[in-house]
Order: structure tokens, then sequence, then C-alpha cells
């Protein structure tokens, strides 16, 4: 599989997989987009862009500005191409996702990006025993798939402000696995609902180190202030019986 974001140097030579319109990905069934959510704001550079792929319904003029956009030494462009990444990024385990710190993720919910951010969904991949044992503020949990399907994509969430943005954090405990499928998978899944490079959710990111590292640094903005491994020992059971819903 290729990173959801590549770098402009590997534009035309590696081929990029064809998602179409309506056809599965990543074992679900994606979801058709029906009704679009306005939310109002809540408080919130590295980047490099996504290989360009001759789909079908992509005009001729559309598909020039874009190999425009990728011959040009910008390669800080979200994953539409409209514009360049808001947060400033880390290095992260996966090369194809945009990591964020936990100071920047602060920053966000302290405000210091709300000029230009709207709306910013910080969902937690966890399951509802690790979330309910400490989250972070204002999180939603989304542990599976069509959990993602139904808030996300039933109803798309758009800037009431078209020049603000609407951005989305993933993570869970440690952002290694769960979070970053996560991401993966509302990229994937967005694709499949449009016309190429069209997105609901263009600017993508995941918290490094999860919530653990998270919680260890801005207790404060926790809720309740704790933090409860995955593998506690009071929830065996619980483990059990979500591993077998996530596969």
């Amino acid at each position: 599989c290729l990173p959801l974001f590549l770098s402009p140097s590997v534009f035309g030579s590696v081929p990029r997989p064809v998602l179409k319109r309506g056809q599965p990905s990543d074992r679900g069934s994606p979801v058709k987009a029906k009704r679009q959510r306005r939310v109002p704001g809540t408080p919130g550079r590295e980047a490099s862009v996504e290989a360009v792929g001759h789909e079908e319904g992509v005009g001729s003029a559309r598909l020039e500005e874009i190999e425009n956009l990728l011959a040009s030494d910008d390669q800080e462009l979200i994953g539409d191409f409209s514009k360049p990444h808001l947060l400033p990024t880390v290095e992260g385990k996966d090369p194809g996702l945009k990591y964020i710190s936990p100071g920047t993720l602060e920053a966000v919910l302290a405000g210091h990006f709300s000029s230009f951010i709207e709306s910013s969904i910080i969902v937690d991949c966890r399951y509802p025993y690790e979330y309910e044992g400490g989250h972070v503020k204002g999180a939603v949990n989304l542990p599976l798939k069509r959990d993602v399907e139904e808030f996300l994509l039933e109803q798309p969430v758009v800037p009431l402000d078209p020049s603000k943005r609407v951005i989305i954090i993933f993570h869970c405990e440690f952002s290694v696995e769960r979070g970053p499928k996560m991401c993966k998978f509302l990229r994937e899944s967005d694709r499949s609902c449009h016309e190429y490079p069209q997105l609901h959710y263009p600017e993508l990111y995941v918290l490094k180190g999860g919530y653990r590292e998270f919680f260890f640094q801005f207790p404060s903005h926790c809720e309740p202030r704790d933090y409860r491994p995955m593998e506690h020992a009071a929830f065996k059971e619980e483990l059990r019986k979500f591993r077998g819903q996530r596969r």
C-alpha cells in the first residue's frame, strides 16, 4: 500500500491504486455521504502531497492545476491540494501519515489555532472501557470502523465559515496501531465517496505517543484525570470482546 501522503518526488514513478466510487475499501463498505453537518467551531506544516491518478471524472483543467502544484516546490498541501497543512508535524512510525506532538494538541485545545480552525475533532480509537477510564476533553470514542462511518461520513462535518478548517486528530493508547489504521480507513473511505481529489476531510493528523503520552504531559486536559491501559487486569473480558469485533 502506498502512503496516504506522497511527496512530489515520487509522482509518476509509482502507480497509485484507483479507488472508484462505491468500491469497497479496507474490508468495509464505505458510506455514501447523505447529509452534511455544520458544526460550530471548537478551539483548536510539514507535509507532502499525494500522487495524482488520472481517474475518470476529473477534468483536464483540474488535473493540470494539480500537476502544476506537484511540480512546484510547495510540499505543504493537504489531501485535496487546496491549502497547506496548518499544524506543525513531527516524525512518526508511518511516513504516510502526519503526526503531531502532545504539545500541538494542547495548543489546539487552548484555542491557539482558533483563527484558522472552526472544528477540531479528536477521535479516540481506544475501547470504551479505556475511554471511560480517562480521555482527552471533548474527544469522541469511535473504536470501530462502522462508528467512524456513521459519525463522520453519514453526516459530514463542514465549516460554517468556508475560510476555516475542519481537522481530525486520531489517537489510541500509543498511536501505534488502532489510531493510525483508523486514520487510513477514513481517508480511503472518504476518497471512495468523491471524484479525485475532493474530500470531506482533507486534513487528518495522528497524535504521536497516543493518550498515554498526552495524559502524562497534560493531565488537566483529560477527564476523568486518569489513564486506564488497554491490558488492564480488570477488563480482560471486554478486551477479548472488542478485539473480536474489530476483526
